[in-house]
Formats: C-alpha cells, sequence, structure tokens
C-alpha cells in the first residue's frame, strides 16, 4: 500500500515540479529494501546488509536461519536510512561506504551484536563507540592480498607507460606517426622501488615486481621487518631516504593517526623528478593538494591513485584534469573470485558472532 501510494503522488506531480523538487526517491526507500526471507520459518536472528553481494553469500544466512534485509539502491545507503534499517537487527554487514559511528550506534537500540565489514580496512568504523557496547567487529584480511597486489602493479604500469594518455591520444587523432620519445615514460628494470608499509599486500607487491629486474626494493616500516626484508630479500631504511632514492614509490600501509598526510608538500618535494607515485591504500594518506601542486608544477613525474579523498571526486576534481595522473574507482580487490570470498567471510563472521563461536577474522578492538 505504502509503495502504491507512493507512485500515485508521483504520477500527479509534472516533470518541472519533480526538478523543481529535486525528488531523489530516497523517501520511499521501501523501493531499496529488499527482503531475503523463508516465510515458511520463522527466522532466528535478523540482519541488514547495505550492499548487494551474490545470492551464494545470502543464502549462507538464510541457510543459518536469518532474516536478510538488503539495500539495492546503487549509491550507499544515507545515514538516516541506515538508522531505520539497523533498528532491532542482531547485525550489520557493512562496507567502506558506511560510516558506523556514534550517532548510529545510539539511535539503533541495544540488540546489535556483531559489525561485519566487507573489507580489511576499517576507518569507516568508530571502533572506541563499538567496543564500548560489546558489538563484535569482523572484517576480510589476507583474502583480497593477491588482487590489491595485482592491480597495484597494473597501475604502476599504467601511470609510468602513460597507458591511458597514450590511448586517449589514438582517440583524439594525435597519433600521426612512431616516434622516437612520444609517450615515453620510466621503466622498472634498474630502478628502485620504494613500498611504504609491507603488511600482506606490501609483501605481494615485492613479489609481483621482482621479476621486472628492479635494481633494488627498499621499504619504510614503523616496525622492524626482519623476517620479511630478509626472505624477499628488501631493505629497510627511514622515510626520509626512501623519498629520496625511490623511482617508484608504492603505498600499502594503513591509514592511522600517523600515517594521516604523511605525503604532503615536504615529502613530494623531496622526490625524485622522475619518481611515478602510487596509492592503493587508503586517500587520507595523502594531502591531495600537495599532490596537485607537485603534478602541476612537474615535481615528480606522475601518479597512480586507486584510493582519494572523497570518492568518488567531483568531476571537476583538479586531479581529473591533469595528464600525469591516472585515478581509478577504488577497484583493488575487484576480481570476482576475491569480492565472492569477501562476501562469504563476511557472512561467516556474522553466523560465528552471533553463535557466540570464534570468528574467521574477528578485528581486536584494543582502545
Amino acid at each position: 500500500m505504502f509503495l502504491k501510494k507512493n507512485y500515485i503522488n508521483l504520477f500527479n506531480l509534472t516533470v518541472s515540479q519533480i526538478i523543481r523538487k529535486r525528488i531523489t526517491f530516497s523517501a520511499p526507500a521501501a523501493l531499496y529494501h529488499h527482503r531475503v526471507y523463508d516465510m515458511e520459518k520463522k527466522p532466528d536472528h535478523s540482519v541488514f546488509i547495505t550492499t548487494k553481494i551474490d545470492e551464494e553469500a545470502k543464502k549462507i544466512l538464510k541457510d543459518a536461519n536469518f532474516d536478510v534485509h538488503e539495500w539495492t539502491a546503487p549509491e550507499p545507503i544515507p545515514k538516516n536510512n541506515l538508522i531505520r534499517e539497523l533498528e532491532g537487527k542482531d547485525a550489520l554487514f557493512c562496507t567502506l561506504n558506511d560510516k558506523v559511528d556514534d550517532e548510529v550506534l545510539s539511535k539503533v537500540g541495544t540488540k546489535l551484536k556483531v559489525i561485519a565489514t566487507m573489507s580489511v580496512g576499517y576507518d569507516h568504523l568508530s571502533l572506541k563507540d563499538i567496543k564500548t557496547r560489546n558489538i563484535k567487529i569482523g572484517y576480510t584480511p589476507g583474502i583480497l592480498t593477491e588482487a590489491t597486489a595485482e592491480l597495484t602493479l597494473a597501475l604502476l604500469l599504467a601511470t609510468s607507460r602513460r597507458l591511458f594518455e597514450a590511448n586517449n591520444a589514438v582517440k583524439n587523432g594525435e597519433w600521426h606517426a612512431w616516434a622516437p620519445y612520444w609517450m615515453c615514460g620510466p621503466g622498472i628494470k634498474g630502478s628502485t622501488i620504494g613500498i611504504v608499509g609491507l603488511g600482506r599486500i606490501g609483501q605481494q607487491v615485492a613479489r609481483l615486481i621482482k621479476p621486472f629486474n628492479p635494481k633494488s626494493i627498499i621499504f619504510y616500516s614503523r616496525s622492524l621487518k626482519e623476517v620479511q626484508s630478509k626472505i624477499l630479500n628488501l631493505v629497510q631504511v627511514d622515510f626520509e631516504t626512501l623519498l629520496k632514492d625511490s623511482d617508484f614509490i608504492i603505498l600499502t600501509c594503513a591509514l592511522t593517526d600517523e600515517t594521516k598526510n604523511l605525503f604532503n608538500d615536504k615529502a613530494f618535494s623531496k622526490m625524485k623528478k622522475n619518481a611515478v607515485f602510487i596509492n592503493t591504500s587508503r586517500g587520507g594518506i595523502v594531502d591531495q593538494g600537495a599532490l596537485v601542486k607537485a603534478l602541476k608544477s612537474n615535481l615528480i613525474f606522475g601518479a597512480g591513485l586507486d584510493v582519494m579523498t572523497p570518492e568518488p571526486l567531483p568531476l571537476n576534481h583538479e586531479l581529473l584534469q591533469l595528464k600525469n595522473c591516472v585515478i581509478l574507482p577504488h577497484i583493488g580487490s575487484a576480481a570476482i573470485q576475491t569480492r565472492q570470498e569477501m562476501a562469504k567471510i563476511t557472512v561467516q563472521n556474522i553466523i560465528a558472532a552471533i553463535k557466540d563461536e570464534p570468528m574467521p577474522s574477528e578485528l581486536i578492538v584494543d582502545c
């Protein structure tokens, strides 16, 4: 009846009224709320999923006798809708798009037992507020290591060898004949690779890039990584040395208070003029204003970004206007098998938490 009434109201509006009122269809939220539920069996628990996921993952929840509610709009769920949908639910399946803070938690009641994010990052979660309420947290580390490392290498090659710029030149009729130095960029062979953060993804990036025969791979990490550096034949250096010596700088570290805006005007000024800068970790690690200045003034050769702030970038953002900057829409883990496995682990985290069993990947919060 609710949907019918809203449709009638819309039909009674003229096109000009719709435009003038800027109707976004967010009011009839039920349009984007899908319920996956076996009506013949009363569910034991309920879960709200903030995005569309594959049927196999939903079936795992259904087989565990969960009442499954899913947000199906292509855009991230607005905060007011999230609060409304989460009321009375036992579990939340969320993504990096969903900010879960004190405002959300204070308005959804006390029934919520677990928040499982389909991501390895968790800076969208207010850990202190979640811990205060004794809510368990699940995440998906390790699963996306290979996919993200592959994308990192692909982005590095696309940026350094100017693949998108060259492709656009062909489409725009700029390719007139072969020329010795047209569309040239720095190669990996004989170069120094600098990796910031040597976790799972950083280590896998090092493995993938070795066959390209760089002269050396150095890395910066806040903690000592003797075992990893020995196994992979890497050299740990301080941050200043990495900036000064690297031909390629690759960010694979987490976003923390210490790494926020780590790459600023000062950092870019110390990099080589032929340096290629790659970020597949978190946008907040980079001062984007400083990066824009470095690219526009040719302080560095180029940048490849799979993450930025905000996401998505406004279409008029300066980074999107620069030829020496390659922008991807946060697709680091976007291999089909990887995303399916991430969804599967996320629902398994939820089920285990509700059953008070060990979670496959629980985030232990120490606030």
